[in-house]
């Protein structure tokens, strides 16, 4: 399964304690396949150091540099569809130029792509995404 994950989405799966942990679980055992644009790997980094600190974001950085269930897409078109926040359209680019599944995000930014047809997006909120990935394990 080819995901994005929003960094909010990101950051609320990493905790150990959290309730959304086995979506990061679900990366570090290869079931699912975490899509990355370098302008999304400089926002992980950049807001993963404010929120943990130097030493987590840069382990966790190393991790996606390393991992073979980390794809780093080369954006090659831009489509600038979301207007009121134009930092998001990072991950819309990279979902559509590495042909996520999902695009995994709670920003309501995104809704506009629930509302156009083309191209088709799959956006889904962090808590489905979690009862989507157990679904598939039973």
């Amino acid at each position: 399964m080819r995901v994005v994950l929003d960094t909010n989405s990101l950051l609320v799966s990493i905790g150990r304690h959290s309730k959304y942990r086995p979506i990061f679980d679900s990366l570090l055992k290869g079931r699912i396949r975490l899509l990355v644009s370098t302008e999304i790997l400089n926002e992980y980094r950049e807001k993963l150091e404010e929120k943990t600190g130097l030493a987590v974001a840069e382990n966790l950085l190393n991790f996606m540099v390393r991992s073979p269930d980390v794809e780093k897409i080369e954006v090659y078109f831009k489509w600038a569809i979301i207007t009121q926040d134009e930092d998001d359209n990072k991950f819309v680019d990279c979902a559509l130029n590495g042909r996520a599944h999902y695009l995994v995000t709670d920003d309501r930014h995104f809704r506009v792509l629930k509302q156009i047809g083309f191209p088709p997006i799959q956006v889904i909120r962090t808590k489905d995404f979690l009862l989507e990935l157990t679904k598939s394990d039973e």
